[in-house]
């Protein structure tokens, strides 16, 4: 019997839906040679990560091992999958392979961040494979909401496993090629040893609709509209921009694309050959000098960021153009779990302007790029594996999905970010559990979750701050009395005084009274004055604040 071992660790994106991060591994324990496939990003919110700019999966434990790893395979172009390659290239160094069009949006960002572009490998879809250490990689085409995505067929000496991406069965999605599902009946018929599945959707009980049955609902929408029209929709979901540009060219409308994001999308898809005959635009520039009633503007903020063009047109203006009575703003898209504040503003913000505001409550005007319930049991039944392994979904997500396989007599395991599996025998085996966690990119420095910068600001957020500073003379007695800085916090409280002079009183009182050890001691007396500090502020406000105590000794 082999000592070698085929194993699967999700770091991100089980468990959870963002910063996908799954390792494969073959070969004796401890020693495997490894794949990574796919390095996303999550996005950060104001109640848990304040301040940060982007997430990332801890890879640590890949980071150890960076010399075993033979190369990173991306599978789709959305910042979930791809968005921390260019962030961590510097730890890993390794190749990265993935069709033209995710190519293209990986070497952008390699680019951005100096890192050489040659490092990004492109790869031919199926039957085409790519040879990595003990595996043998192919990319199999699949559709969903970015052009090119792809499943990858993994071959390894314990047999073939088919690791899905995002997907769905679109007969149809207008950009990019159709489920295909003789070809992925002709990569199972050998045997599939495992199916590693997306289960964004597996609570979603009617089967899954078609980029293409949007389109003439879209085009009834924007033919009716009287002023001007705005869209909003995910930037990568080419051929949904495609759709919403080829409605406003049906109304004869001028399109304009608003948006770093939008824009990059096309140009991406234009140059590797993807998207043809997409209808002229023209810019922001030339449309101000257009009527209103022509113009069709397409824009990004689906999901409510403050920076995007759909949140500065609800705000005023952008790049001098501005919404009116009248007009039409559609979101031709879902809004993502988490972000429904930040759309919920913009749709207020753009009806105080008059503006008819129509999302897709209906239906009518988005579809989703996850395979939905019954789409699972279809792709299940067709690829036939002896174990499924749910990733790509909240627990509950995954746990059900698990569930689903194990109904149809197949074997289901629930496996979350750091459970390592053994693939190798005729079922799953958990044989170790990895620390895992998020890294935070918190302006140009990556920071630990466990590091304490993102515990200590969501405490200021919560509490308020107050600066205290402390002159003792060469004798070790206050020079003065010690003054105080607040902020985040109420002028005045219960006594009716300013809350500053209460606070410097009560301080002044402490340090009259301490001991000539305290007074020696930086230690001890820190940690009185900001205990006196916080019990002051409990009783004038009700809150104790974050506290922090400057001694400065005259020696």
């Amino acid at each position: 019997m082999s000592s070698e071992r085929l194993i699967y660790l999700p770091l991100g994106g089980a468990g959870e839906i963002g910063m996908n991060a799954y390792v494969y591994g073959y070969g004796k324990p401890g020693q495997e040679r490894l794949i990574l496939v796919d390095l996303g990003v999550a996005f950060p919110d104001m109640d848990t990560s304040p301040g940060v700019d982007l997430i990332f999966a801890d890879i640590s434990w890949l980071k150890e091992r960076a010399d075993r790893l033979e190369a990173i395979f991306i599978t789709h172009a959305h910042e979930d999958h791809i968005g921390a390659v260019a962030h961590c290239y510097e730890a890993l160094g390794t190749p990265v392979y993935a069709r033209a069009f995710t190519a293209n949006i990986a070497r952008r960002k390699m680019d951005e961040h100096g890192h050489p572009v040659e490092a990004v490998r492109t790869a031919s879809s199926w039957p085409e494979q790519i040879e990595a250490g003990p595996f043998t990689v192919g990319f199999l085409p699949v559709s969903h909401s970015i052009p090119e995505s792809a499943g990858l067929v993994i071959d390894t000496p314990s047999g073939r496993v088919v690791h899905t991406g995002d997907f769905k069965l679109d007969a149809d999605p207008i950009v990019g090629e159709p489920f295909d599902p003789d070809l992925w009946a002709e990569v199972s018929k050998s045997g599939v040893k495992a199916l590693v599945c997306d289960s964004t959707n597996v609570f979603s009980k009617h089967p899954g609709r078609s980029e293409s049955d949007v389109g003439p609902e879209i085009t009834r929408l924007v033919e009716e509209a009287e002023g001007m029209v705005i869209a909003t929709t995910f930037a990568s979901n080419v051929a949904r921009v495609k759709t919403l540009a080829e409605a406003g060219a049906k109304a004869g409308r001028s399109v304009v694309l608003l948006g770093r994001a939008m824009r990059r999308m096309i140009e991406a898809a234009t140059e590797t050959g993807i998207l043809t005959d997409f209808p002229r635009v023209i810019s922001a520039e030339e449309a101000l000098d257009l009527p209103r009633q022509n113009l069709m503007l397409i824009v990004t903020g689906s999901q409510g960021e403050r920076r995007a063009a759909s949140a500065q047109l609800a705000r005023g203006k952008y790049r001098g153009l501005e919404v009116k009575d009248g007009d039409l703003f559609l979101f031709s898209s879902k809004t993502i779990p988490g972000n429904e504040r930040g759309v919920i503003r913009i749709m207020n913000q753009l009806s105080e302007k008059g503006v008819d505001v129509v999302d897709d409550s209906s239906g009518l005007y988005h579809v989703s790029g996850h395979a939905n319930r019954p789409d699972l049991e279809k792709v299940h039944a067709l690829v036939d594996p002896q174990m499924v392994i749910p990733m790509h979904g909240e627990h509950r997500h995954l746990r059900e999905h698990a569930k689903l396989a194990e109904a149809a007599g197949r074997t289901g395991i629930l496996a979350v970010n750091g459970t390592m599996l053994d693939l190798t025998g005729n079922a799953p085996q958990v044989v170790d559990y990895i620390e895992t966690g998020r890294t935070y990119l918190d302006g140009t420095v990556k920071i630990g979750a466990l590091d304490g910068v993102v515990r200590d600001r969501i405490r200021m957020a919560l509490n308020g701050h107050v600066t205290i500073t402390v002159i003792l003379d060469e004798e070790d007695e206050p020079l003065g009395e010690p003054w105080c800085d607040t902020m985040g916090l109420p002028e005045t409280g219960t006594s009716r005084a300013a809350l500053i002079e209460v606070l410097e009183e009560d301080l002044n009182q402490f340090l009259m009274r301490a001991e000539a050890k305290t007074l020696r001691d930086d230690d001890k007396l820190e940690e009185g004055l900001r205990r006196i500090a916080r019990q002051s502020a409990q009783v004038e406000i009700g809150k104790k604040p974050e506290v922090t105590v400057v001694i400065s000794r005259m020696r």
